[in-house]
């Protein structure tokens, strides 16, 4: 086994800010694995709309005090290693981990229950409110590191984690079946393209809401239908057309989302990058019987049930690019446009 180093390279986040508080070095200390903890060695990092969310605050609901600026509503302490989708091997682990898991190839579970062994009553998105994956080496606890027999590359694995385990938890507490007419939002997207990819191995018929030029890529993944996003989905669809919505935009359109939702219909939640604050006539809900799911804390079966898909083929990898870790303001400017389908991926 390679000798472990003292320092390594990574990322630090200094504060909140702009892509300034961003700061590339090579001094930083190599994490040491505590009794319940496995020390990775990184391999490959996708990036998320989640680190720019937190390096700007977004997540704050004060304006002007980002003191509950991150998943878990509580101050985040700098510097920070951002990075939530991580490929790597397991180099070290601490004492109550069995040694045999000493070069296990691993994707790390996003949604953190458990830090040095203690159970925490409201969890933690890794790269958040801990150290994350933007660095060569990082620690999690042994449950939240996951073996993975694959054949895909690091950077191919990268793309998943966070992407995929959020979006097959979004169709997991929506129940989505066979039976269902299933409508995404953002569906070019890292978490949109995954879910296309998960409901459609649910057996649904999946209609795909993204920008024309996206439009046979989508296809390809096996989108039955798909619509423009400045199309009025009820004018498309009809009214209650629909069983379930699948949303990462919200936005000026989202009364429409229930407005196609069937009686009974399931509207799902994990982004608003189309804009947070929505308008709901609490008729619809209450009339329509509808159920609304907020989605972040991810189920206890979800990844688990994710690394089963990757190992048996069920889902792809979709990488629209790849940079070197030092490149990462570079890459994030790219990122920003959304001129892309899948993910964009790190390399250590």
């Amino acid at each position: 086994m390679n000798t472990i180093p003292s320092v390594m390279k990574g990322v630090q986040l200094l504060g909140h800010g702009g892509p300034e508080m961003l700061q590339y070095r090579a001094d930083i200390a190599v994490p040491t694995p505590h009794a319940d903890e496995v020390l990775i060695q990184v391999l490959a990092a996708g990036m998320n709309n989640t680190d720019i969310n937190t390096r700007i605050a977004w997540y704050s609901k004060a304006e002007g005090d980002s003191a509950d600026a991150s998943w878990s509503g509580n101050p985040l302490t700098f510097p920070r290693i951002q990075g939530a989708d991580v490929c790597g091997v397991i180099v070290a682990v601490g004492k109550n981990v069995n040694q045999q898991r000493i070069g296990e190839r691993v994707l790390i579970e996003p949604c953190i229950r458990q830090v040095k062994g203690v159970s925490l009553d409201l969890p933690w998105y890794f790269g958040s409110e801990c150290d994350g994956g933007f660095a060569k080496y990082t620690v999690v606890d042994a449950k939240h590191a996951y073996a993975i027999n694959s054949k895909l590359t690091d950077a191919e694995l990268a793309s998943f984690p966070c992407s995929y385990s959020t979006a097959e938890n979004m169709l997991t507490r929506a129940k989505v079946t066979a039976n269902d007419r299933v409508l995404i939002s953002g569906a070019s997207g890292g978490v949109g393209s995954a879910a296309v990819q998960l409901a459609k191995a649910r057996g649904a018929y999946v209609i795909a809401i993204t920008s024309p030029s996206k439009n046979q890529q989508l296809l390809d993944l096996g989108v039955d239908q798909v619509i423009a996003r400045d199309a009025d989905l009820v004018d498309v669809l009809g009214e209650n057309s629909v069983d379930v919505v699948i949303d990462l935009v919200a936005g000026e359109q989202w009364p429409q989302f229930l407005s196609v939702l069937k009686p009974g219909g399931r509207y799902a939640v994990s982004g608003a990058i189309g804009g947070a604050l929505v308008e709901l006539d609490i008729r619809t809900l209450y009339l329509k019987d509808l159920s609304f799911f907020g989605c972040t804390v991810l189920e206890p079966q979800v990844f688990q049930n994710l690394v089963n898909c990757i190992e048996q083929g069920k889902v792809n990898p979709i990488i629209a690019k790849t940079f070197p870790l030092q490149d990462i303001n570079a890459a994030q400017e790219v990122f920003l446009q959304k001129h892309y389908v899948g993910k964009f991926v790190l390399t250590i």
